[in-house]
């Protein structure tokens, strides 16, 4: 039946696109494939596409020597975006599909045992003045770095610092504001209340809720086209422009080992419960080609040793600890970038894990901004010092 269902959509776009495949629209490259406003302007669709594919080359390092190397080809994301406004522009609206491998894994029994194909599904509601009500599924007002499009990064992927302790998406309402201190001085405000335990969940709540509340203050303007969440200084700002950002969760009885991510903590009884801090500070900086952004994560939990009911430890445990992570870019007149970035994890004792450290040099051409590119960096990570793997990646980047 899921294979019917998913037959029937590909023949209904390929329709659809015969039957237009004559039409001149006015729509340009990187704006959308199709862009439709109603006759009465009672409502709008704007829907775009994006493709990643990505070549890695990995080794191991033990006792300094290289291990033979490991290759890899994939098509890292493949997506579907529509958005809009319904029946006024106040009230808009954004769906987001992922088609890749990456994007559909998960599937458990908290999501009926399906492909999460479903990212973003998501209502805003600007209800008065500058106060904005968002419902449905969509990333958390958490570290600058995640809620960055994936479509839209310096590098070739996010840092160590985000897989490990970001907390992504998740289902609920949040809450938006923003204030002009002066003519330049902007502060934004963000509440939300969510289940607490991710993407697509279909069953539940296991847990309690999650509460994050994030301010932001861009003491020198608005960024050029949003550019305070976009990778590099493709907008070349002509004076300094600066954001920095404050984020707080706390997730209430989390049964999951990084708040509302990583793996659920089974207990012979049920599940293990306990609440989970996190903390995020973070800043973007750009002047004239030149960018930089920085990030600090730190996350804390009541009891992190999940434990039985007769007090036994299970072996799960909440991934407390902190890491940081800085990253430098300059994009040339030509449009090449070179970027560098440093990233370290430092779990607490009861972790188990060692210190790491990441080391990436990365170059970019940009052919039509962020749009149609081609990415490429090397990392090397360290372990407590001592050298543990080397990674070399490129890919191309486009989006209608």
């Amino acid at each position: 039946m899921m294979k019917l269902k998913s037959t029937f959509a590909v023949l209904a776009l390929l329709v659809l696109v015969h039957a237009n495949a004559q039409e001149i629209t006015n729509t340009k490259f990187g704006k959308g494939i199709l862009n439709v406003v109603a006759k009465d302007s009672s409502w709008s669709m704007k829907f775009s596409a994006r493709m990643q594919f990505l070549a890695t080359n990995g080794w191991d390092i033990n006792d300094g020597e290289f291990s033979k190397a490991e290759t890899n080809f994939l098509l890292r994301r493949a997506r579907l975006k529509f958005g809009g406004f319904a029946y006024s522009p106040k009230l808009q609206y954004k769906i987001e599909l992922g088609l890749s491998n990456r994007d559909i894994s998960g599937a458990s029994e908290f999501t009926s045992n399906a492909p999460r194909y479903i990212l973003d599904a998501v209502l805003k509601w600007n209800f008065f003045e500058n106060f904005t009500l968002w419902a449905g599924q969509t990333k958390l007002p958490g570290n600058r770095e995640r809620v960055i499009s994936s479509a839209n990064l310096q590098l070739v992927d996010r840092s160590r610092l985000n897989s490990k302790f970001n907390i992504d998406r998740d289902l609920g309402v949040q809450l938006r504001h923003y204030i002009k201190v002066t003519d330049q001085f902007i502060i934004q405000e963000a509440l939300a209340l969510s289940q607490g335990e991710g993407r697509n969940i279909t069953s539940g709540n296991l847990g309690g809720h999650q509460y994050t509340a994030r301010v932001e203050f861009l003491p020198f303007g608005k960024f050029k086209s949003k550019g305070d969440y976009k990778g590099g200084d493709l907008k070349r700002e002509q004076t300094p422009k600066l954001a920095v950002g404050v984020t707080y969760d706390y997730n209430a009885d989390a049964v999951k080992d990084r708040s509302n991510q990583g793996s659920y903590m089974v207990t012979d009884t049920g599940f293990y419960e306990t609440d989970i801090k996190t903390v995020f500070i973070d800043a973007m900086f750009k002047y004239k080609g030149l960018s930089f952004m920085a990030e600090f994560a730190d996350r804390d939990a009541a009891d992190a040793i999940a434990v039985n009911n007769d007090g036994t430890p299970t072996g799960d445990i909440v991934q407390v600890g902190n890491a940081a992570n800085f990253q430098l870019g300059y994009l040339f007149k030509s449009n090449w970038e070179l970027a560098g970035r440093y990233t370290n994890l430092n779990y607490d004792a009861i972790v188990g894990k060692a210190l790491e450290e990441q080391y990436t040099l990365g170059i970019s051409k940009y052919v039509v901004g962020h749009k149609l590119k081609v990415q490429s960096d090397m990392s090397y990570t360290t372990q407590d010092g001592d050298g543990s793997g080397l990674q070399y990646r490129l890919q191309f980047d486009i989006h209608f």
